[in-house]
């Protein structure tokens, strides 16, 4: 059974503080949007696809408490709360694509004499609950796809052998997972050799999440620290390197987390194909290139401690970019709920399906 880093029922929400996995499992009520914007920026939940629900549900569970009989007002305040919402972690496209869909959908409902100031709240909840079922239907679509992918590019019937970076499962959406939803599809499929890891420095996703969730499900797993990938790479006999996406250009220039960029060097060096797992919603066409993704910087106590205790010396000057932008160029393939497309493709792939409007 997936890890539920996110319970829900009308009204009420919570998340598990990924701060304090895997030594602890303890779960954070969420009673508003101030409550949300402080469980993201804190990464007490992380992953673009939870980020973008969480934040959402934290409204949906603000706006249930309020009573607003006025139409318009309500339209100001939801607008007024995304906008806020998307600020807590700029870098990650999904809440602010999943926030204008929302704006718009508030525009509309509000403009519409028909519908009553209960009837607007209720289908505006109603939306933001269908994110939560429709994110694990997307994920377990991206898990199969890339199986497929990684299948077909094998010479032979043999297992194979995966490399992944961060943590992009159960923790990191709604449930099963984008990257680690591929890896999970290929152990159902019994065609999983064994999957590696990499410690995901500074913050250590690989080591406490990944990790986790990889023992949680019975996956033959080894962690490895981030500098040991050429090592790995040179004497393992990787099949594929998949990791997942906070945002991708239009060009298929795609931001994840610090050291994925270096990793796909690695990669093409090796030969090795490097896959990105993402919903169409971590795609941002309002961006041609990856040189425009903003890239979140943290503190630097993420670097300088582990936990309470200091490891590196007082005094230095720390650089912590959160996240590297990976070229297309390094991409061998962007394994989608709707297929796995080459990044030149993707452009194609959105408006064909108008999953958004792209921006001039």
């Amino acid at each position: 059974m997936s890890l539920e880093s996110i319970r829900y029922k009308r009204g009420t929400l919570e998340i598990l503080d990924q701060l304090l996995l895997p030594l602890q499992t303890r779960y954070v009520k969420v009673q508003g949007v101030e409550d949300g914007w402080k469980v993201i920026n804190k990464m007490q939940v992380r992953g673009a696809p939870a980020i973008a629900i969480v934040g959402c549900l934290s409204l949906a569970v603000e706006l249930l408490k309020e009573v607003i009989d006025d139409k318009k007002v309500m339209r100001q305040e939801i607008e007024g709360k995304l906008n806020y919402l998307v600020s807590a972690r700029p870098t990650a496209v999904n809440i602010k694509l999943a926030a204008d869909e929302l704006i718009n959908l508030a525009n509309t409902l509000s403009a519409d004499d028909n519908v009553s100031p209960s009837e607007f709240k209720d289908r505006f909840i109603s939306s933001i609950e269908g994110m939560l079922k429709k994110d694990i239907e997307d994920n377990k679509a991206i898990g199969k796809f890339g199986c497929e992918a990684i299948l077909n590019s094998l010479k032979g019937d043999g297992l194979v052998r995966i490399l992944t970076h961060c943590n992009t499962g159960s923790l990191a959406t709604a449930g099963y997972g984008t990257a680690l939803g591929v890896i999970r599809y290929l152990h159902e499929s019994k065609k999983l050799e064994h999957v590696y890891c990499t410690e995901t420095r500074p913050y250590n996703q690989g080591a406490r999440l990944t990790a986790y969730e990889l023992i949680h499900e019975k996956i033959p797993a080894t962690l490895i620290v981030d500098s040991m990938v050429s090592a790995l790479m040179n004497t393992r006999n990787i099949t594929a390197v998949v990791v997942g996406a906070d945002r991708v250009a239009a060009n298929g220039d795609t931001a994840n987390k610090i050291g994925t960029y270096q990793i796909a060097i690695v990669a093409k060096y090796h030969g090795v194909p490097f896959y990105v797992a993402a919903p169409l919603s971590s795609i941002d066409m309002s961006l041609k290139s990856g040189e425009r993704i903003k890239i979140e910087e943290r503190p630097d106590r993420e670097m300088t401690h582990i936990g309470e205790h200091r490891i590196a010396a007082p005094g230095i000057n720390c650089w912590n970019p959160s996240f590297d932008v990976t070229p297309a160029s390094l991409i061998s393939g962007i394994i989608t709920e709707k297929g796995v497309f080459a990044p030149n493709q993707l452009k194609d792939i959105i408006y064909m399906h108008q999953t958004v409007v792209p921006k001039s």
